[in-house]
């Protein structure tokens, strides 16, 4: 990781790949030296820009992160590429896995290092900015830097279930030579604690909060489009759902609320299922895939090369036939299995093209139940059936015997493909998940995948996190 911050360069990439805005047109070099890049606010937009895009691809969200690696540790899947054998069984030793492995923690802590070239240079350059533009700049800044600070913890750290004092990652604040220290679990949730809440400050500028109506002709449409983008809603949803992490219900259910309450992303209607597959209304941030079809091709469809798919009587374990999600989310094919089509960009709607989801409404719903079920049981109930009644189920009797499987099955069927579900079982450190019974993943410690042995090459005096 050291190597990656002597050479880290900020990875412009053309600003399509976030939004289909008139100022996004605009096609970047491929190199600029940082003054120049950061002489402009152009140049600081293009280099956020750069951040978000790198997580679209495969090794990162674009796959792994997402359905890919995550979902297979969550046993999503009944048929996956050879490529995962090793990592169905929680043992993380093949030569696919490890590289894998190095790749995600690479990407990641490459993203994380543009990022912070970005934030170093930001305040020097505070009076080149139009009206909100250093606020939001600076503030998506910080939350991507504990966002993905928080998902590498999720990945490589123990759960704070397990040892909230366990040594997991280096939680890192600027570029250079120093090799950051490896911190605890409560102290990475601590850091990016206090990132999200400085930007939670700052982004009380952005127009998704404040109601500035923002069009083409105002900063060619910059702040346009907040829903790709780690916003002000955003960042209080990523608070939540580190504070569950971090099992302070209170403060989890605090930040929920806000979004609940506020009623700025409507829920899907049954009547656009078929065209917004991936419910992009609810999106409290996504990210912009634009290879995604090609993605989704050779993934999901039966003659890709890399195919995730599952039985049909697991699809039958997860959905009954009112539900939305089962009258569209799924493909059965001529091999009688079960395809995901969530990612499927034909017939959709221009607005929800090429999103895969990152935060969404419904798990706040999820994240007040879960605060809520040991204070206020009918309340907590409540949550899951307003969220079952908007995915075309009734109610059901929820009380404290049952409410912790409902709130998993429901969570299940919610959250498929999306790489929420192994980090939900990791949080609650189970040592049996659904499907996967015949396998101890605490003794395995299957929770932790390992580090890459470069980085311990890179930094000596690191800590096998396993």
């Amino acid at each position: 990781m050291n190597n990656l911050y002597i050479k880290a360069i900020l990875l412009i990439l053309p600003l399509y790949l976030l939004s289909c805005n008139k100022w996004l047109d605009v096609e970047p070099k491929s190199q600029v030296r940082d003054n120049d890049l950061f002489s402009t606010e152009t140049g600081f937009k293009e280099a956020l820009a750069g951040v978000y895009a790198s997580l679209t691809y495969e090794p990162l969200y674009g796959r792994e992160m997402t359905f890919g690696l995550v979902g297979v540790l969550g046993y999503e899947w009944d048929y996956q590429s050879d490529a995962y054998d090793s990592d169905k069984f929680f043992e993380y030793k093949s030569l696919q896995s490890l590289n894998r492995t190095e790749a995600l923690w690479n990407g990641m802590y490459t993203s994380i290092a543009n990022n912070n070239k970005l934030l170093e240079e930001i305040d020097a350059k505070k009076s080149i900015f139009q009206q909100g533009n250093y606020e939001v700049i600076k503030g998506e800044s910080l939350a991507l830097r504990a966002f993905l600070h928080f998902d590498l913890l999720r990945v490589f750290g123990a759960s704070f279930e397990e040892n909230p004092n366990k040594i997991a990652i280096p939680y890192f604040k600027k570029t250079g030579k120093e090799i950051a220290a490896q911190l605890t679990v409560s102290q990475v949730l601590d850091l990016a604690i206090s990132d999200l809440n400085e930007a939670a400050e700052l982004l009380k500028q952005d127009p998704i909060l404040t109601g500035r109506v923002i069009t083409s002709l105002d900063d060619q449409g910059y702040l346009m489009n907040r829903q790709l983008h780690l916003n002000y809603y955003a960042v209080k949803a990523l608070l939540a759902r580190i504070y569950l992490y971090k099992k302070d219900t209170e403060k989890a259910y605090e930040n929920a609320k806000i979004i609940i309450d506020a009623n700025k992303f409507p829920w899907i209607l049954q009547a656009n299922i078929a065209s917004d597959l991936v419910y992009s209304t609810e999106h409290l941030f996504a990210l912009n895939v634009t290879r995604l079809e090609t993605i989704y091709q050779n993934s999901f469809t039966a003659t890709g090369g890399n195919r995730f798919s599952m039985l049909g009587s697991t699809y039958s374990e997860y959905y009954t036939s009112t539900d939305y999600r089962y009258l569209r989310w799924f493909t059965v094919t001529v091999d009688g299995n079960y395809y995901l089509n969530k990612y499927n960009q034909t017939n959709i709607l221009a607005a929800s093209r090429n999103r895969i989801p990152m935060l969404k409404l419904s798990e706040m719903y999820f994240i007040a139940a879960e605060a809520l079920k040991n204070t206020n049981i009918g309340q907590a109930a409540n949550m899951i059936n307003v969220l079952r009644e908007h995915r075309g189920l009734t109610t059901t009797t929820i009380d404290a015997s049952n409410i912790d499987a409902v709130i998993q099955q429901e969570f299940r069927k919610e959250f498929i493909g999306e790489g929420q579900l192994f980090f939900y079982y990791k949080r609650k450190n189970l040592s049996r998940i659904p499907r996967a019974t015949s396998f101890d993943i605490i003794s395995l410690k299957g929770y932790k995948l390992p580090i890459p042995v470069s980085e311990f090459n890179n930094a000596p005096g690191r800590v096998d996190n396993r």
